[in-house]
């Protein structure tokens, strides 16, 4: 059964200004009063054209299942996500219509510029850049300048950390992955990354967790992921996400920033949407605190608090 969704105009004030940025983020509005209230009902011909990094998949499927009162497997190609990068391009380029995802890397802002496109964009969500190790490694904690000095190679040994006498293998992501641009803002800052081989490198976030669990036949290897891949979905079996300067990373200590590497979510449309474009009414919709719900539902830590989502 597809889902009636109350339209106001206007529904919600904006999160965040038109040209506004994830490093200056807007206050919480409060709801304004409606003049106008209409049903809004998405169907497969106006539902937005979702993209946005990987992490949000499955969110974007629980999204379109909800709301079109389908199964996750028939709205599958609704949600045929490009990764962060790309995806901010795509909207860009007026090929998708609303993102869920992580921040735009630098270079899309350059980009974003030149085209003279000016994007709405909200806090949505909020995620941990976490490290990843094999379960049978023992080191369980790490502080951030011994993860900078890992992924720098002035730490080459896990018995330099607590661990065996054993080389440290540091894989790393691909240049347009979200966590590979959270990885350089929020841990490395001007600290840059070693030159990583090609083969420490790797392309799809499923990747990077399978071959930090299973490389060589050794607990070597470490890598980074984003909290909720590696924790809410599951991903983690043979793997032990580590503490970071003594904080293990969990919804509770993300959602407060204890965790020292938080990442937050977005969700973005092209600026100026009349509200009822089913652009604009599925943003304010997922802000809202039944689309809200859904985040939570769906694992992710919302940054509403919608207490138990379950």
């Amino acid at each position: 059964m597809k889902r009636f969704i109350a339209a106001a105009l206007p529904l919600l004030l904006s999160l965040a200004a038109c040209g506004g940025t994830p490093e200056q983020p807007q206050p919480q509005p409060d709801p304004v009063e409606t003049q106008q209230v209409e049903q809004f009902v998405f169907t497969r011909e106006n539902f937005p054209r979702l993209n946005g990094s990987t992490a949000m998949v499955p969110l974007g499927q629980a999204i379109a299942s909800v709301l079109l009162g389908e199964t996750r497997e028939e709205t599958a190609d609704l949600t045929k996500f490009s990764r962060t990068t790309q995806s901010y391009r795509e909207l860009m380029n007026g090929q998708a219509d609303l993102l869920i995802s992580g921040a735009p890397p630098e270079g899309i802002y350059a980009e974003k510029e030149e085209l003279g496109f000016e994007w709405e964009l909200s806090t949505f969500a909020v995620d941990g850049l976490v490290f990843i190790v094999n379960a049978d490694n023992p080191v369980d904690s790490l502080t951030t300048e011994q993860i900078q000095k890992i992924y720098t190679g002035e730490i080459t040994n896990w018995s330099e950390v607590g661990g065996r006498d054993e080389d440290i293998v540091p894989f790393q992501r691909n240049e347009e992955a979200g966590s590979q641009t959270a990885m350089k803002k929020l841990v490395m800052g001007d600290i840059p990354l070693m030159e990583a081989p090609k083969e420490y490198v790797s392309g799809a976030m499923g990747d990077l967790v399978e071959v930090v669990a299973s490389y060589n036949d050794s607990a070597a290897a470490i890598g980074y992921t984003v909290y909720y891949y590696a924790h809410d979905m599951k991903m983690a079996d043979g793997l032990k996400i580590i503490a970071v300067d003594g904080v293990q990373p969990n919804a509770e200590t993300i959602r407060s920033r204890a965790y020292p590497f938080i990442n937050d979510s977005y969700v973005v449309i092209a600026a100026g949407l009349a509200d009822d474009v089913p652009a604009k009414v599925l943003y304010n919709w997922i802000l809202s605190e039944e689309g809200q719900r859904l985040v939570a539902r769906e694992g992710y830590v919302s940054v509403m608090d919608v207490g138990d989502a379950s």
